[in-house]
């Protein structure tokens, strides 16, 4: 890239035409580059050392897929999971789970947590996000995670507000993986209460969302 720049800068002072030509076709194949580097990105799970999971970042830029909410002041308070649970899936698996409805080796679910804050608003009475309160990935791995989790393990960095921990251990496998084995409606995911997921179960392109006709 860097030599035809150079090239390009040459050709110029010897023709206007010829260098503004090799200028073009220059910033074109940065672009083709670029897009490639983009395609072939991954998003994989890191370990470090004594195998614990490293936190990933930029997952507030995933895909969003829902944000369940159980208050307590509809579980006669005492909800096990009182908070609204935002949840991201990692862009690479949902481009798999579009294609193919299944949900690949290696898919991350990150989901943040954040308790109720307001209950009232001008739009009405309702529950409104307060203040975060955790961070916890689901991962799966049939080849680093036993069966009798389905394949998956679930982490927790933190069960408070920003900064989470860097790295966290997996979680027994009767803490997560029993209710998600008895209760989840898919591979140990809960895509009952995910219409997004639904939606785009093996749709292509029509799971991300097509636009209208004019």
């Amino acid at each position: 890239m860097k030599n035809l720049n150079l090239f390009a800068l040459l050709a110029n002072r010897i023709s206007p035409v010829i260098g503004l030509t090799l200028t073009v076709c220059y910033l074109f194949l940065g672009l083709s580059v670029n897009l490639q580097a983009a395609e072939q990105s991954t998003y994989t799970a890191k370990f470090n050392a004594a195998g614990e999971m490293i936190r990933p970042e930029g997952w507030r830029e995933w895909v969003f897929v829902g944000s369940p909410l159980t208050p307590n002041s509809l579980n006669g308070g005492a909800a096990p999971f009182p908070e609204f649970h935002s949840v991201y899936l990692d862009p690479e698996s949902w481009a798999h789970y579009k294609k193919t409805g299944k949900f690949r080796e290696g898919t991350m679910f990150a989901k943040e947590l954040s308790l109720v804050g307001a209950t009232a608003a001008s739009s009405g009475i309702g529950f409104f996000n307060g203040k975060m309160q955790g961070f916890e990935i689901a991962h799966k791995d049939t080849k680093r995670y036993p069966k009798d989790t389905g394949g998956w393990a679930y982490y927790s960095f933190g069960h408070h507000d920003e900064p989470y921990s860097d790295t966290a251990a997996a979680f027994p496998a009767a803490a997560c993986a029993s209710c998600h084995t008895a209760s989840a409606a898919e591979d140990m995911v809960f895509t009952q209460y995910y219409p997004i997921l639904n939606a785009a179960k093996g749709a292509g392109k029509a799971g991300a969302g097509l636009g209208g006709k004019e």
